[in-house]
């Protein structure tokens, strides 16, 4: 018996289904940005920004990333009957290509990962069955973007592009037939403001919205299928530090 938020078509009979509505039920993982609000990052790089330095150059640079964030999924109402909330930390990475005429080219992965437990759901209640299940979702996005750099400090910058996101749904105690792993083509959409700390680092606060569409909700005995959502897009905000030159 299995369902999340993307179940596997289950070929037994109907008589079946009424007890196979099972969700994945993970830890709520909020301390990060609680204890560091990115929001009061943004604000520290504006008041960096008015300080006086030498201003960012246009320049060739090849560099590489690494970034913190929290993503809100689309499908809200799925992920918080799932997760007991409609968002998570994820970890990221990967390289930039900066030309001198202001166009970057970047590709960059992250992940999103939780272990809980499956749970049956039947109207308004939800009872735990003490089944470990582990979901994550790894987007590999490759994206163009414009830095409208006019020689002050703090440099905007936006971008779109191209995602490949993979899911993976796995137990331990679940056949192989039963466990998911898809990969799904989505699209996405960012801005953001970069600080140039030092001369062979910057530091970046970024916001970007993603759509994965018709991904979720396929089986009939999904989550995301009752309440109607199919999207394992969301919007992100991160904060990025970038190494090179």
């Amino acid at each position: 018996m299995r369902t999340g938020l993307r179940s596997p078509v289950d070929h037994e009979p109907q008589r079946h289904r009424d007890t196979e509505r099972i969700l994945v039920l993970t830890e709520i993982h909020h301390r990060l940005c609680a204890s560091v609000p990115l929001w009061l990052v943004a604000v520290g790089f504006v008041a960096v920004a008015a300080s006086p330095a030498e201003a960012q150059t246009r320049e060739f640079m090849f560099r590489g990333f690494a970034d913190v964030g929290s993503t809100t999924f689309t499908a809200g109402q799925s992920f918080d009957a799932v997760l007991g909330s409609d968002r998570g930390a994820v970890l990221g990475g990967g390289l930039e290509l900066v030309l001198p005429q202001r166009v970057s080219i970047a590709m960059r992965a992250s992940r999103f990962r939780r272990t809980g437990e499956r749970v049956f759901v039947f109207g308004d209640q939800q009872f735990d069955l003490g089944i470990p299940v582990t979901v994550s979702i790894v987007p590999v996005q490759l994206t163009g973007g414009y830095r409208f750099d006019d020689g002050q400090r703090l440099v905007p910058y936006a971008g779109g592009g191209i995602g490949w996101h993979r899911y993976r749904e796995t137990s331990s105690f679940a056949e192989e037939a039963e466990n998911i792993e898809e990969v799904f083509r989505g699209f996405q959409v960012l801005g953001g403001a970069e600080i140039r700390v030092v001369p062979w680092a910057a530091a970046a606060f970024e916001v970007e919205w993603a759509t994965v569409p018709d991904a979720l909700g396929v089986d009939a005995n999904s989550v995301a299928r009752e309440f109607q959502e199919s999207n394992l897009g969301g919007t992100t905000i991160r904060v990025k530090i970038a190494v090179g030159r």
